[in-house]
C-alpha cells in the first residue's frame, strides 16, 4: 500500500503503490483517483485505507482537480463538500493538514520547510514541467515564509526518461524550456525525462535536500501507468507536518 515513506524533522512524505485496496479490474486495487471511471464508493474506501495506514484522518486530506497547468492554491482546510479547484499544486502553513497529489506516470512532487511549517504537493507532468508548476509551488511556499535552502523535496514513482517516448519535436520543445529534461529511450528514440527536469528546476531555486524514487511506473506492475494501460487507477503522494 505505502511503498515509500520517510520523514525529516517533523515533515512526512509518503507514496502509494497499487495494492491493498478494494477496487476491481482494471483499477485494482488501491485506486485513489476519483475521475478515472472507478466506483466512487471504492475510491472513498481506498482513500480511507491509505490515510489510516499513515495515521491520518481521511477528512483532513486535501485533494486537487489536476489539469496540467501551473495554478497553485494556498489552503487552510479541506474543501469539504465543494469540488476541489482546478490546480496542480496546493500549499499550506497548517501543521497536521495533509496534502495529496494523484499520478499514473506524471511526477508527484512533495515539498516541506519544517522550520517555517509550510508544505506543498505538486503534479508535474510534461505540460506542468514546461509551465513551471514546481517553481510556482516553491514561490507560494516562500510567500508563506519558507526558505528554499530549508525545503525538503521528494519526488515519487513516475515514468522514467528511458521509457517516456515522445516525438522529436516535442522533446525539442520541452528541452527548450528545461534542457535537463532532454532524454532518449532505452531503444534509441526521442524521450523526455520529467523527473530530471523537476529536480533541475528545484536545484536552480536553491532546493538542495532532494530525493527521487527509483520506480518507473511504466516498468513496474506494482504501480499504475496511464501510458502502459490507459484505463487504470491513480497513485497518491502525501505530505504533512507534525
Amino acid at each position: 500500500m505505502i511503498t515509500e515513506q520517510n520523514h525529516v524533522s517533523g515533515a512526512h512524505f509518503a507514496f502509494t503503490d497499487r495494492w491493498g485496496g478494494v477496487s476491481a479490474v482494471p483499477y485494482e486495487e488501491l485506486n485513489l483517483g476519483g475521475a478515472v471511471g472507478d466506483k466512487a464508493s471504492a475510491v472513498l474506501a481506498n482513500r480511507e485505507l491509505a490515510a489510516e495506514s499513515l495515521g491520518l484522518d481521511p477528512a483532513r486530506v486535501v485533494w486537487m482537480n489536476q489539469v496540467h497547468g501551473r495554478d497553485v492554491s494556498v489552503v487552510e482546510a479541506p474543501w469539504g463538500p465543494a469540488e476541489p479547484p482546478a490546480v496542480d499544486a496546493v500549499v499550506t502553513a497548517r501543521r497536521g493538514l495533509a496534502l495529496a497529489v494523484l499520478t499514473a506516470d506524471c511526477t508527484p512532487v512533495l515539498l516541506a520547510d519544517p522550520v517555517a511549517g509550510v508544505a506543498a504537493a505538486a503534479h508535474a507532468g510534461r505540460p506542468g514541467l514546461v509551465a513551471g508548476i514546481v517553481p510556482a509551488a516553491v514561490d507560494a511556499m516562500v510567500s508563506l515564509g519558507a526558505d528554499p535552502a530549508r525545503i525538503v523535496a521528494r519526488s515519487g514513482p513516475a515514468v522514467c526518461g528511458r521509457c517516456y517516448e515522445v516525438p522529436a519535436e516535442m522533446r525539442a520543445e520541452v528541452a527548450g524550456s528545461v534542457p535537463e529534461a532532454w532524454s532518449e529511450t532505452s531503444w534509441g528514440t526521442p524521450a523526455v525525462d520529467v523527473v530530471a527536469g523537476v529536480h533541475a528546476q528545484l536545484e536552480a531555486l536553491g532546493v538542495r535536500d532532494r530525493q527521487r524514487s527509483d520506480v518507473c511506473t511504466l516498468e513496474s506492475r506494482d504501480h499504475f501507468s496511464y501510458r502502459r494501460d490507459r484505463t487504470t487507477g491513480r497513485l497518491a503522494g502525501y505530505v504533512w507536518l507534525d
